[in-house]
């Protein structure tokens, strides 16, 4: 069985359950009472899922590397792991887990140890649970598979959404909690406050000494805070900033001028936007590193980055954007060691010269751009991209032979035909798709 949208569900929610038990039972073992672990109402630790899904989608095709696969999955989920402290941190205002005891710990977000250990269970989950659970999936009715799955990841959705909403407010409340719960604990019988209260006792539990903290992160109104605002200006000007260094880099190189966007309209690199915002999000407290930490930073975060973005895209829409097979010191033609070194070099000149002059150039700006043109910009580049995918996805289909299956295919086939997507992606490349 393949990998499909009901398969990469049921990896998700198995991986999240089966996190959640891991977690739970260590914590219970370490605290001596139950300790109920993850931010959500249900029995998940969706971090453990959307890895999941990130390292099967990534690296199913270094199973027959088990050495490259172990590496892969360690920095892959560290990387994540990294991720997903801070942004916990920027969203709560507080660590929700700290390594700064043990020995080799970056910011006490990540370790050697757990680095070690993610791995082993991505390696064992490529190259053996996800063949259980495609052997699972393959016996189960697909008139029961496909409903189940649609409805138990609409349910994830709103317990994320839900709880993620309640716990920002915790966080936003303490340490007032008393008073908080109090509140709370008044007799009523709405959803919101039952739930509110359960995740609120669910925290403390879990996460004693997160719910202890002092507020760490910047809150609204405080400076170098970011909004969303900001962070969608700071993709399309890392967007645009992207496509041109990269043109120009062709034609230094090659001695071509070529596109290098990644939308049908505009010259932007959705790459290098989600690139230099993630960065600027990560990095932006720790800009009075040293130039080593930053170049490190950015070779292992943006190698990571690059390869996940080169197997996603290949899994969407059937095509590889950019092959470095060529290269020495590649893996799998998705990265090279040089160009990984090209993204920590990155890093240090967007930390040190790109984002303090744009910071500048933003806070000037700020009170001349009204609300409305940034909502326009942001439904011009929603729309931009929602319908680079369908151009994508039908291009893909196009060449395979499908005729096209209604009015949006027949609309897409006379807009975005074969030559015009081939000057929009000269470097794309169809792959034969595993039966």
């Amino acid at each position: 069985m393949t990998l499909n949208f009901y398969t990469l569900g049921v990896i998700y929610l198995v991986y999240s359950f089966l996190g959640w038990v891991a977690e739970t039972v260590v914590a219970t073992i370490r605290g001596g009472r139950f300790a109920n672990r993850g931010a959500a109402a249900g029995p998940f630790c969706f971090i453990y899922g959307t890895t999941g899904v990130l390292l099967t989608v990534s690296f199913s095709d270094l199973r027959t590397e088990p050495v490259y696969l172990f590496f892969a999955c360690m920095m892959a989920a560290t990387v994540m792991e990294w991720i997903t402290a801070k942004l916990l941190e920027r969203l709560h205002r507080r660590k929700w887990w700290d390594y700064s005891g043990k020995k080799f710990n970056l910011n006490g977000y990540v370790c050697l140890q757990y680095s070690l250990l993610w791995g082993a269970l991505g390696t064992a989950s490529v190259l053996w649970g996800n063949n259980v659970l495609l052997q699972l999936c393959a016996h189960i009715p697909v008139w029961l598979l496909r409903p189940a799955v649609w409805v138990s990841l609409t349910v994830a959705v709103l317990d994320q959404i839900g709880s993620a909403v309640l716990v920002q407010q915790y966080a936003a409340r303490h340490p007032m909690l008393e008073q908080l719960n109090q509140r709370l604990g008044e007799r009523s019988d709405t959803l919101r406050r039952r739930i509110a209260l359960y995740i609120e006792k669910r925290i403390q539990y879990a996460y004693p000494a997160a719910a202890r903290q002092e507020q760490t992160a910047l809150r609204k109104g405080e400076k170098n805070f970011l909004s969303v605002s900001d962070l969608l200006w700071l993709f399309v000007i890392g967007a645009f900033l992207g496509d041109m260094v990269e043109t120009v880099f062709c034609r230094v190189t090659a001695g071509v001028w070529m596109s290098r966007s990644s939308l049908v309209w505009g010259p932007f690199s959705v790459v290098w936007g989600l690139a230099l915002v993630m960065a600027t999000v990560l990095l932006r407290q720790e800009k009075d590193k040293s130039d080593r930490y930053l170049f490190a930073f950015g070779t292992v975060m943006g190698g990571v980055y690059e390869y996940v973005c080169s197997a996603v895209t290949e899994l969407l829409f059937g095509t590889v954007f950019w092959d470095y097979s060529k290269f020495k010191f590649n893996l799998g033609g998705r990265i090279n060691l040089l160009y990984c070194f090209f993204w920590g070099i990155a890093a240090v000149i967007w930390m040190r010269y790109g984002y303090p002059l744009v910071e500048k150039g933003m806070a000037k700006v700020r009170s001349h751009i009204r609300p409305w043109v940034t909502a326009v910009l942001a439904v011009f580049m929603a729309v931009n991209m929602l319908t680079s995918a369908l151009a994508l996805a039908r291009y893909d289909a196009r060449t395979s032979g499908e005729a096209p299956k209604n009015s949006i295919d027949t609309l897409l086939d006379a807009h975005f035909d074969d030559a015009r997507m081939e000057r929009i992606y000269p470097n794309a490349k169809k792959v034969a798709k595993a039966g």
